[in-house]
Formats: C-alpha cells, structure tokens, sequence
C-alpha cells in the first residue's frame, strides 16, 4: 500500500510576521502621534488667528461707522472706540465665536492702540492690534 502524502496549508500568520507587524506600527505610531498631537495645536493657534483678525475687522467697521456719525472728526472717532465700554464691548458684540468654545478674546485701548488678546485651550496667546487709522 502506498501511503499519501496530504499536503497542510499554512493556515494564518507566522509568530515572527505578526511581532514584525507590531514593531512597524509601533514606529508610526510613535512618529505619527507626536506629530498629530502638534497639528491640533497649530490648528488652535491657527484658529485664534482668525479670531483676533475677525476682532481687527469689527474695530475698523465700528471705526469706519464713528467716523461717519462724528463727521469725519479722527479724535472723536478714536475717543468713541476706546472710551468705556468699548473696545471690550464692540469685540464681544461683533465677533463671532461659534465653534469657538474655550477661546477668550479680550480687546483693552493703550493710547493710539487697540490690543487684541485670544487666549486658546492651551492657554497659548495670540496677539494682535488695530491702530488709530486717523493718526
């Protein structure tokens, strides 16, 4: 009688396959998380950029409309910007903060000079100004 050989299939993954496997994706995994991690802060920074160039366009809207009501008068016009409450309150009633949860825009008046603050999650700050235009 002769005897049959029966060929076996290898049936799933070597031991060395799998440990070679892990150990490359242990390696990006340690790249790539570090990395991704530093493209959210950007983003936030990024973001809070934008905020504090949303603050300098509503100063210099509110500006433009003081300027037509004082009759083109650049002191009054700078003196209703920056007299309280403003330049906090025309921040916060003129710039949009949906999707913004976490962000703090404070806007404060320095002689000839608006400073604009937006503080991120991170509690990274992003500064920014808007300058009498009449001067």
């Amino acid at each position: 009688m002769e005897k049959k050989r029966q060929h076996s299939r290898q049936a799933g993954f070597t031991l060395i396959e799998i440990i070679a496997v892990l150990v490359i994706l242990g390696i990006l995994a340690a790249v790539a998380v570090p990395r991704f991690v530093n493209l959210q802060k950007e983003a936030r920074i990024k973001a809070a950029q934008g905020l504090v160039a949303s603050a300098q366009s509503a100063l210099s809207m509110k500006y433009s409309e003081a300027l037509l009501q004082n009759n083109g008068d650049v002191n009054a016009t700078w003196n209703t910007l920056t007299t309280a409450p403003n330049p906090q309150s025309i921040c916060d009633n003129n710039v949009q903060r949906d999707g913004y949860n976490g962000y703090t825009l404070t806007c404060s008046a320095n002689n000839n000079v608006i400073n604009i603050v937006v503080t991120t999650p991170d509690n990274e700050d992003v500064n920014g100004t808007f300058t009498n235009p009449g001067q």
